[in-house]
Formats: C-alpha cells, structure tokens, sequence
C-alpha cells in the first residue's frame, strides 16, 4: 500500500502546484478535505522556516499523517524585504490577491524602477512523531507596474522574470514549475519524500 502525504495546506493554488510537482512519487498525496481535516494554523513565527515548521506539524499532529507545508513570500528590494512574511495580509485588511497587488504597486510609487525583487518558499516536512526537515527555494525576478497574464496566483502576475521577458503569471504550470521558488523548494525536498517511499 501506498504511503500517504499530506499536502499541509488549504490553498488550492498551491495544493495544484505541489501535486504536479510530486506526480512521479510513489506516495498517496491526499489534501486536508481528503482527510476530512480542517485547520487553520496561526502564523506566527518569525521566518518563513519556523511558519512552514508550524504548519506542517499542525497538520502532521492532527492527522497523523506525514505532512509538507511551505511557507512563502515576496521580498522587494525596494520595499526593504517587503512584504516578506505578510506577504498574505499586506495592505488594509481584509484582503484578496487584487487588493495586495495593488497596495504593493502603491507602496512603489515614486520609487525608481527596475523594481528587483524575489519569490522565496521554505518547505517543512514533519512526522507525527515532531519530526522535521526543511528545504529551502528562491526565485529573482521584478516587479512590474501592470499586471500581465492569467495562471498562477498572488503577486504572479506583477512578477517578471527578466529572462524569459515574462510574468510568472504568463507561464504554464510546466513552466513555472520548472522555476518557480516553490517549485524549487519541493524539487529540494524530494530525497526525503523518496526515503519516505522506502521506509
């Protein structure tokens, strides 16, 4: 039998991702609704590591299932780091992915371009048992002044990569996630995944 892995978040964008990314692993890869689990883990750490860390035990704990989370966000350089960890609640409360991408276009205002900036993700994998591996994925790119393209989700579509000339937005799933600082994170944590497989 399959050994299963959950895939520790309640964002479909990124539950899409992740799933593509881990398609040729010899794991069951269930979701929290596939569980019948819902949790909402307060983020309250001070990196990107310890939040991935929290999430993926939260889920890992309750589950009782081998669980990978990430943590993710967009640091501008001219911004310093912003938004960084509130990457998710940048800007007047409530938000929603337009709202933030606006707010950050409006935080640039007057601030000389290019506008560099990077994606960074942090993925955890945790054991019921409190156990837990880190692997780390960055992304540099820069913000752009109007939004381009229609996949992806969050700031992607303000995200060029100067490269290809392209918003992360503007790339198939393949695309991004042969480049993407998830993609790279993930890509990073397979060897633990395939020892997982084996055990």
């Amino acid at each position: 039998m399959k050994k299963r892995l959950l895939i520790a978040t309640n964002n479909p964008g990124k539950v899409a991702e992740i799933q593509a990314l881990l398609t040729g692993l010899d794991l069951e890869l269930v979701t929290p609704a596939d569980v019948g689990l819902t949790l909402e883990v307060v983020e309250d750490g001070q990196t990107y590591a310890e939040n991935a860390r929290l999430k993926a035990l939260a889920f890992a704990q309750a589950s009782g299932l081998i669980s990978l989370a990430d943590d993710s966000g967009l640091e501008v350089d001219a911004l310093d780091g912003r938004p960084g960890l509130h990457s998710n609640r940048f800007g007047p409360q409530p938000t929603s992915d337009q709202s933030r991408r606006r707010y950050l276009l409006e935080q640039l205002t007057g601030k000389p371009q290019p506008w560099t900036a990077r994606f960074r993700a942090t993925v955890a994998v945790a054991w019921p048992d409190g156990a837990v591996r880190l692997t780390e994925g960055i992304c540099e790119g820069e913000i752009i002044a109007e939004e381009r393209g229609s996949n992806g989700f969050g700031y992607d579509p303000l995200f060029l990569l100067p490269e290809l000339g392209r918003t992360m937005a503007e790339l198939s799933m393949d695309e991004k996630n042969r480049l993407s600082h998830r993609a790279r994170a993930v890509r990073q944590a397979i060897p633990i995944l395939l020892d997982i497989q084996k055990a």
